[in-house]
């Protein structure tokens, strides 16, 4: 019988596309990982991966496989919630800082259903996209894109593969049309996101395996990635977003992906904390649900 974990192993392998990224994500070793691949694919008797010196692809049988393995995890992960609902009781207090965009519309749900199946955790929770200072404030633990910015911080990954993506709604591009080109970008309202102070001149893209820096120019510059998100709703221009921050939006149609040739950058998600040692029963719990209800915006992500 195939093991919970090897099938994460399966799902982890086949949104990195590579075995020791995937054994590191999941805190395995590298040889421990290629045993549990191997063990998988002589119970399944068929080939789940096609091998190259550099990475794996699945294989027609695996890409055949994995929605049924992704059912399963999620279908073995609320059967566990439900069974143990009550039993696992967290204790103490938890202070949590997520981004603006992402914690309002796509964690908030997530962490009051946590609350309540702990109601004994008290949980303390500050929205905003800068980055707290861990060590200088009482914060257990940062959800944020892209790697720490302190030496000592460790990066638990959360969403590793996720990418940024250029949108617009339907009514500014049918208006101002779709830019065909790099260069028609500086012809557009580019609503841009304030990184580490500093007004991006440019967005960086990959177009035919070329690097390409998309200009910009605009009038609407904003520290808070929800605002840049509504001024796209609302039709004032083209934004750059993580795909988790607009996925819902992009499958509702009041958003566009434009131009998904253009291949955004990465945007890997993690959760952020002053280091192992700081992981309390409650955040690696925290950790793992995240990382579990995360993976259903891998099945539709770009890659």
């Amino acid at each position: 019988m195939t093991r919970i974990a090897d099938l994460e192993l399966l799902v982890r392998i086949a949104d990195l596309g590579n075995l020791t990224a995937a054994a590191k994500a999941l805190d395995w070793s590298p040889a421990a990982a290629s045993a549990a691949l191997k063990r998988m694919e002589e119970q399944l008797g068929v080939p789940l991966f096609v091998r190259s010196t550099r990475s794996l692809r699945l294989s027609a049988e695996g890409q055949r496989y994995l929605p049924h393995a992704r059912a399963a995890l999620r279908a073995l992960t609320e059967g566990r919630d439900e069974a143990l609902a009550g039993r696992e009781a967290l204790e103490g207090e938890l202070h949590l800082t997520v981004p603006s965009d992402l914690g309002r519309h796509v964690l908030l749900p997530w962490l009051e259903q946590f609350q309540e199946r702990h109601p004994v955790l008290t949980l303390r929770l500050q929205i905003g996209d800068p980055l707290t200072d861990l060590l200088r404030r009482p914060v257990d633990a940062a959800v944020r894109y892209g790697p720490p910015s302190g030496g000592s911080h460790v990066a638990l990954p959360l969403l590793p593969d996720c990418r940024r993506v250029l949108v617009a709604a339907p009514h500014y591009l049918a208006l101002r049309g779709t830019p065909a080109s790099p260069e028609d970008l500086s012809r557009h309202e580019a609503l841009r996101y304030l990184v580490a102070d500093e007004v991006p001149t440019h967005w960086p893209v990959e177009i035919a395996g070329a690097a390409v820096a998309l200009p910009l120019s605009g009038r609407r510059v904003a520290d808070d990635g929800e605002v840049v998100k509504r001024w796209a709703l609302a039709g004032l221009g083209l934004a750059y977003k993580s795909w988790p921050d607009v996925a819902q939006e992009l499958a509702s149609g009041q958003l566009i992906h434009v131009n998904p040739h253009w291949r955004g950058d990465l945007a890997p998600l993690n959760l952020i904390v002053p280091g192992r040692a700081q992981l309390s029963p409650a955040l690696r719990s925290v950790r793992d649900e995240l990382r579990r209800r995360l993976e259903t915006f891998a099945e539709a992500m770009p890659r």
